[in-house]
């Protein structure tokens, strides 16, 4: 391990840890009925309000695929308090053996920058994310930084789009996402298909400055907890790269009292019981 460390390669590794996991909304969603007056922003601000628990754990298997069609497994488990956009996320990595340990804490407020901290085994200390490493591979996988970040609702424009896919069974409306600023994303614009039924994006697909789609994201599997429905499988494929990446929720308790002093930079440092 001391050699891997001296050498880089862990620090390599571990830079693409960076989440502030909007993907939570995708997994969660309660009852919802889409009438025809609904514009784009309040179908989307339904799929923002979508959870309503007060906490949530889950435990996620990520699959990455190489374009040489080789495989890796990594394994983490998310843990949440307050709502999106107002709350506090712990991701923790348990497998494989050169991630186990390493985590990051996500704290978001309405109206100020997010805030990210993350900690790291190897080298015992605690040190926050900068918001310039949006366009990073959250755990060298398909998924970047600002793709599971929780972004602010009003950073970007919503226009409800005329097409009506059936998507895993589900009537969807189809919305494009446009940012206010081109600060506030990596994307020149998204098209997300948002499930008529439930508020769940079942499917986005996003595209760069030149207008080119270099990243599609489809959800699948769809099961309640605690009356709360959501997507369990989410796959992204980065199509300019002919990778893709599969995130499976193995796990999902809700409301079951998490401590909020777990949530803070000093905690990361402790050992997990």
């Amino acid at each position: 391990m001391n050699s891997l460390i001296r050498s880089g390669r862990l620090q390599r590794r571990l830079k693409y840890v960076n989440a502030g996991l909007l993907f939570l909304p995708l997994f969660f969603c309660g009852a919802f009925s889409l009438y025809a007056q609904d514009d784009a922003k309040s179908i989307m601000s339904r799929v923002y309000e979508q959870d309503t628990s007060h906490d949530a754990t889950l435990r996620a298997t990520l699959e990455i695929t190489g374009k040489d069609g080789r495989g890796i497994k990594k394994k983490f488990i998310i843990s949440r308090i307050g709502s999106f956009g107002n709350g506090k996320t712990i991701v923790r990595f348990t497998d494989p053996v050169e991630l186990r340990g390493v985590k990051l804490l996500s704290v978001n407020k309405p109206g100020v920058p997010d805030q990210q901290w993350i900690y790291m085994p190897a080298t015992e200390r605690v040190r926050s994310i900068s918001p310039r490493e949006q366009s990073e591979r959250f755990a060298g996988s398909d998924f970047t930084y600002e793709d599971i970040a929780e972004h602010p609702f009003n950073n970007f424009t919503y226009q409800l789009l005329p097409a009506e896919d059936v998507i895993e069974n589900h009537k969807t409306s189809k919305i494009m996402a446009t940012p206010t600023a081109s600060a506030n994303s990596q994307y020149k614009f998204i098209y997300y298909w948002v499930a008529q039924d439930v508020p769940c994006i079942l499917h986005a697909e996003m595209y760069d400055e030149g207008g080119r789609k270099i990243r599609e994201m489809h959800a699948s599997g769809l099961r309640k907890v605690s009356g709360i429905c959501g997507a369990r499988k989410t796959e992204m494929q980065s199509l300019l790269d002919g990778t893709k990446s599969v995130l499976t929720i193995d796990e999902a308790h809700l409301n079951t009292g998490l401590d909020s002093a777990m949530f803070t930079p000093e905690s990361l440092e402790k050992n997990e019981p």
